[in-house]
């Protein structure tokens, strides 16, 4: 398993490659499905969707919330493709940092024209 920093270099990483491949202007899906492709090439471990219920008084509720990408176990990735990025987008992601009891998270815009400008770091 890759120590924080070392699989936030790789996650970014992989989003710089994906964006320097297609660039600004596409959908989400589209970014997503070659970002998971680009970080099944460096062998890093994730899943896609990943169902994230809301405990609500107690009970775990299927609210039908999803994790765009969850990267081994440790790092939520929200990805977007917005002409700019609100307010709520990393509101969005702490919300779900704080859910899932997971610490690390980052919000991926592709829809910029230097992809590290489009990343935000975000941690509980």
């Amino acid at each position: 398993m890759l120590v924080h920093e070392q699989l936030t270099r790789e996650i970014i990483g992989s989003a710089i490659e994906v964006h320097k491949e297609l660039g600004p202007g596409l959908l989400e899906s589209a970014y997503e499905e070659c970002l998971c492709h680009e970080l099944s090439i460096r062998g890093v471990p994730f899943s896609r969707q990943v169902a994230l219920p809301v405990v609500y008084k107690g009970v775990k509720l299927d609210c039908g919330y999803k994790l765009d990408v969850l990267v081994e176990g440790k790092v939520i990735l929200e990805l977007k493709s917005v002409e700019s990025v609100l307010p709520i987008h990393p509101a969005q992601l702490l919300t779900y940092l704080r859910l899932s009891g997971m610490k690390l998270g980052l919000l991926m815009n592709f829809n910029t024209a230097l992809m590290t400008d489009g990343i935000t770091r975000l941690v509980l």
